[in-house]
């Protein structure tokens, strides 16, 4: 049996007094794209905080196998974009992005021509090359998001973690950075699991959906199967119809209007 590159098995977390997550299960192949959906309020970013050891937690988490709750463990293995990231004032683009190599030499070793190099490679892929000179706070908010996404990759991780990693870029670097991410992930193997609140951009790129909802996965499978207009009314509180497309499908609100009109979800 092959050893899944994470497992969640009964996970409960508890955040001042509520219980936040409950009997959470989830697995992610090696390679594989498993994206996270649900309301505000579900425990999405817990979830991802809890893979990293960021909050305690009951239950079993084990990254290629290993059940290791020391953050340090995992820092090799696993890397992470927050939705909101800590950025040291007056910080250098390059010099940011090369701390997503720290694991890899320890805090205080001086980085190498290879920890260089590799940023240099992230940053240009990015679109984001000319920029290692720049403080991160000069940048828009798009390109501080980038700068983030440059620092996680750098760090070479088998696992990455995205918590709404499109949330501050346009339309086109939305389609870069996932794209990039697709292509990292078939080239070697990376396996990824993002929370994304554009259910569409959900089923295009990830290979399987989990709908996290009251604390507990509520719906996992292909995006076909787990998108329906039923799961997403019961789970969202919405009310849309589905577009058939070769690439996944397409999720389109309803107004009464159309409702009324015969544009039946």
């Amino acid at each position: 049996m092959v050893t899944p590159a994470v497992r969640v098995r009964d996970l409960d977390v508890t955040l001042d007094g509520t219980h936040v997550l409950r009997g959470v299960d989830l697995a992610a192949s090696t390679g594989e794209w498993v994206n996270i959906i649900g309301p505000n309020g579900a425990g999405k970013t817990t979830l991802l905080r809890a893979l990293l050891g960021l909050v305690a937690f009951d239950g079993e988490i084990a990254i290629d196998g290993v059940e290791d709750r020391r953050r340090s463990a995992r820092a090799r293995k696993v890397a992470y974009v927050p939705q909101t990231p800590v950025i040291p004032p007056g910080m250098l683009v390059a010099d940011y992005v090369l701390l997503g190599r720290t694991p890899h030499r320890g805090v205080f070793a001086a980085e190498t021509a290879n920890d260089r190099r590799i940023a240099a490679e992230v940053l240009a892929r990015l679109d984001l090359g000319g920029f290692g000179e720049r403080t991160v706070q000069s940048l828009s908010g798009g390109e501080r998001q980038r700068a983030v996404m440059a620092r996680a990759l750098a760090q070479q991780a088998d696992v990455l973690l995205l918590d709404e990693p499109t949330t501050a870029l346009d339309l086109g670097h939305q389609q870069d950075v996932l794209e990039l991410i697709d292509a990292l992930r078939r080239e070697r193997g990376l396996t990824v699991i993002a929370t994304l609140h554009d259910l569409t951009l959900a089923a295009r790129y990830g290979d399987r959906i989990a709908i996290l909802a009251r604390g507990r996965v509520a719906e996992t499978g292909p995006p076909a199967e787990v998108l329906t207009v039923h799961n997403i009314a019961e789970h969202f509180g919405a009310s849309v119809r589905i577009v058939d497309d070769p690439e996944g499908p397409v999720i389109v609100p309803t107004t009464a209007a159309s409702t009324q009109n015969g544009d039946q979800p």
